[in-house]
């Protein structure tokens, strides 16, 4: 029975518009520095292995988006419908081009695609990531970023292509530790010939839900870290002739409605349904998911329901999976506030989705993952004689320690620096490697 890997499913939070802003990962592991040094990641090949990538987004230099192969049914690998694939290749190298983000490299490494998930995310398995790692070595990979994870295992076979990857090919793979936030290990990441890279957020504090163990060897920023997606959207309320934006709940309805603006304060599951038939519902967030309070407001009759935040500032979330929900988005706390002063007043609920150049900040070990490739591909753009084991080395050596003393289950040896494993790598004398940590 195959083992299934499921995509590290993003974690939503806000999204951000143009013009150009450097998310914080890319001062985090010091990537600035390194192109002040006149190292871009150009001439490297990073293989990522995802849902896909969007090559239209404005962010995606179409000289570098090198090539890809579809290993999906009646898709193309030039379509994510999920968005994953595209938010970690605008990590790894969105473009310098004064809109949207950068990438830790400014789209300059070449980046093959090779699409193993559906447009839904949905599991693959154990053999097609296999074969998808041999896609990537095919198509002169250097690094291969897998924000990915599955929990059973380790399987031989598959320990093996990666050692082979390793060793005989030369390829660095790395991947994702996972976002379970317990001891266990998660595959590939837990080979010894795989980085497994954990999340640090924006104070450089691992993430609740980054996987700990021995086999965690790197950190990077994997928190709210907003990168390029293969979609815009349109949410939002409107009240006599004050618009309030909104974000998207994951699987709610697409549309628009018209109804009268009702509060029904946090819509808790053991609340009484109120009268809402055919209203928009406010809710504050808190206590329950928000699955339960859209479904609350469903239980009333309502049309469409509005969830705001109970602290300062916005954000996104999901209804878990797919089901026959209404429309449904998320509020700011001082725009739901504001709502509740028109409540009895007609208003309209739009959430919509459209394909398009669009910026959305996810958390997870998927999201840290893309940090280390690109860092990688920045190294070896210096010098492309250096290794797979040296640039390894070098980025553990390097790390910036964090946690318990020298290397722990949860930074592993601690958030990756560019500059400094750079400066490691140049310190080399002709010949010889690092010195293991």
């Amino acid at each position: 029975d195959p083992r299934r890997y499921l995509a590290a499913k993003p974690l939503p939070a806000d999204d951000t518009e143009t013009p150009q802003i450097t998310p914080y990962g890319i001062e985090h592991v010091q990537a600035p520095e390194v192109w002040a040094a006149g190292f871009t990641g150009e001439g490297v090949t990073v293989c990522v292995i995802d849902t896909g990538l969007y090559v239209d987004h404005e962010d995606i230099d179409g000289v570098y988006a090198v090539g890809g192969v579809n290993q999906t049914p009646d898709s193309s690998w030039k379509f994510d419908g999920y968005g994953h694939g595209t938010h970690v290749s605008g990590t790894i190298s969105a473009a310098d081009n004064d809109v949207g983000v950068i990438g830790v490299s400014p789209g300059k490494v070449d980046l093959f695609t090779v699409k193993i998930f559906g447009d839904d995310g949905a599991w693959t398995y154990t053999s097609d990531l296999i074969a998808a790692t041999y896609i990537c070595a095919a198509n002169n990979a250097d690094i291969i970023n897998m924000s990915l994870s599955g929990k059973s295992g380790p399987r031989y076979v598959e320990r093996a292509a990666f050692d082979e990857l390793y060793e005989d090919f030369g390829i660095l793979s790395v991947a994702a530790a996972s976002n379970d936030g317990t001891r266990l290990k998660a595959y590939p990441a837990s080979y010894d010939s795989v980085i497994s890279v954990a999340a640090t957020d924006i104070n450089m504090e691992v993430a609740e839900f980054s996987n700990q163990n021995n086999w965690v060897e790197l950190s990077a920023p994997g928190v709210g870290v907003l990168s390029t997606v293969p979609f815009v959207s349109d949410s939002w309320l409107k009240v006599e002739d004050l618009v309030f934006d909104g974000e998207p709940m994951e699987y709610a309805a697409e549309g628009t409605v018209v109804g009268e603006l009702a509060d029904g304060i946090q819509c808790l599951p053991a609340d009484v349904a109120g009268e809402w038939a055919g209203k928009i519902v406010l809710c504050e967030r808190g206590e329950v998911t928000f699955a339960e309070k859209v479904a609350k407001v469903m239980e009333g009759g309502g049309a469409a329901a509005v969830i705001y935040n109970n602290a300062e500032g916005p954000f996104s979330g999901t209804l878990g999976e797919e089901g026959d929900w209404i429309p449904a988005l998320s509020l700011s706390q001082e725009d739901g506030q504001s709502a509740l002063g028109y409540l009895g007043t007609e208003a309209t609920a739009q959430n919509m989705i459209f394909e398009g150049s669009g910026y959305e900040a996810w958390g997870g070990t998927s999201m840290a993952t893309p940090h280390v490739a690109g860092v990688a591909a920045l190294l070896w753009s210096a010098n492309p004689k250096w290794t797979n084991v040296q640039v390894r080395e070098a980025m553990a050596a390097t790390a910036l320690d964090l946690g318990e003393p020298g290397r722990d289950i949860a930074y592993g040896y601690g958030l990756v620096q560019a500059y400094d494993a750079l400066q490691y790598l140049q310190s080399l004398k002709p010949g010889k490697g690092p010195k293991k940590p």
